[in-house]
């Protein structure tokens, strides 16, 4: 008898880890690049933008497969820095670098623009004089302290974010779903054909959280369900984007807006409009305490930084860049999208190359992939770099 309950209480542990995980990656991945997807719809059409989906989408699960893969065939904690160093030197220690910061940097940036608009829509009745900054700094200070507080705090409160972030969609799409015209759907624009690359990427990455769900996962029985939680987690998003996506583009048409909430207004009503900012302020909370918490523990395993710098640097350098009025949203996240998508890409497939055998503990999982699929993944990530970046500049 003892043996039985010790058996169902370890499987329930495992599910409980499971479900811990596959929350804290959801989250991550859906964050503010989805409120994007409606309008590259709208505009580049719904044929490329299912391509862009089953494509980069498939693309980005290699990816977060390969990184998994690396962290388990890894004795030593590390993030992408460190990963750089061990498998592949100092140069690509530094280009890790650069891209991490800036990559989160100007994530948590793009959250805390869109964390203003959401809460003035929200609380702007009550108080109509205050400005939508004051609103994104009220945001960062209260995410701010959960990252002090770290990954099981993020992760529980990850799994709350997920239950309200879909039941608040279930209701948005119940009341836009019989606003939907099929002649709102453009199927194709040639002259938007490039715009949602850097879009798409940003929405599906979800890189930083894969070592950090390692890390909740205590004994290797429980670490083989890794890939599964990647896998399902790429098959939940990439659905709900497409369901989303389409219906707000079906709803708006040409009048989707970048933030994909406004363009509601007049067909749904303001009431809609208000469940759609808080399922918004949902959707980036637990992206902006996943990202800030990866960027702190690579300050802390990948360069030694004592915590509580890491912390004050990853807190403060978005607010610092936010208060000096860079608060732009679509085209930062094209931008940042792209380049993290492609420095990232490239640099998680060299290091898998060298960690297939360079690593120093068998992994519970591994990839079988003809070597031709990695270099495909870089290649579509950097011609995907070079006509993003083409068209903007």
């Amino acid at each position: 008898m003892f043996l039985k309950n010790t058996h169902i209480c370890y499987n329930s542990n495992m599910k409980n880890s499971f479900v811990l995980a596959l929350s804290t990656l959801i989250g991550t991945i859906v964050g503010a690049g989805i409120f994007g997807l409606p309008y590259v719809v709208s505009r580049a059409g719904i044929i490329p933008s299912i391509f862009y989906f089953v494509v980069l989408g498939g693309v980005i699960l290699v990816l977060h497969l390969c990184f998994g893969e690396i962290a388990l065939r890894t004795k030593e904690k590390h993030r992408l820095i460190g990963y750089a160093q061990i498998y592949l030197g100092g140069w690509a220690r530094g280009l890790a670098t650069l891209s991490t910061i800036g990559g989160v940097i100007g994530a948590l940036l793009v959250y805390m623009i869109l964390a203003g608009n959401f809460l003035s829509l929200l609380l702007g009745a009550a108080f109509a004089d205050v400005e939508s900054w004051v609103f994104s700094v009220a945001f960062w200070a209260v995410l701010s302290l959960v990252i002090i507080l770290g990954i099981q705090t993020i992760s529980r409160l990850a799994v709350v974010m997920n239950v309200a972030l879909f039941c608040a969609v279930t209701v948005i799409l119940i009341f836009a779903v019989p606003h939907v015209q099929v002649s709102n759907i453009l199927l194709i624009s040639v002259e938007n054909l490039f715009l949602p690359y850097g879009v798409v990427i940003f929405a599906f990455l979800g890189v930083s959280a894969i070592p950090e769900i390692a890390d909740l996962f205590k004994n290797r029985q429980e670490r083989r369900s890794l890939d599964n939680v990647i896998v399902w987690a790429s098959v939940i998003v990439g659905l709900f984007y497409l369901v989303f996506a389409t219906v707000i583009a079906g709803v708006s048409g040409l009048d989707t807006t970048p933030n994909a909430l406004l363009g509601l207004k007049e067909r749904i009503g303001d009431g809609i409009v208000l469940l759609g900012a808080f399922f918004g302020l949902v959707a980036i909370s637990g992206p902006f305490v996943m990202l800030g918490n990866y960027l702190k523990n690579s300050l802390r395993y990948d360069y030694k930084i004592p915590r509580l710098a890491a912390i004050g640097f990853v807190t403060m350098v978005p607010l610092t860049l936010f208060l000096l009025g860079i608060r732009e949203f679509l085209s930062v996240v094209g931008i940042v999208g792209t380049l993290m998508g492609a420095v990232d890409g490239v640099l998680i497939v060299l290091i898998y190359l060298k960690a297939k055998s360079k690593g120093d503990r068998k992994p519970e999982y591994t990839l079988r992939l003809p070597k031709l699929v990695f270099f495909l993944v870089g290649a579509i990530l950097v011609a995907g770099m070079v006509a993003e970046l083409a068209g903007k500049f």
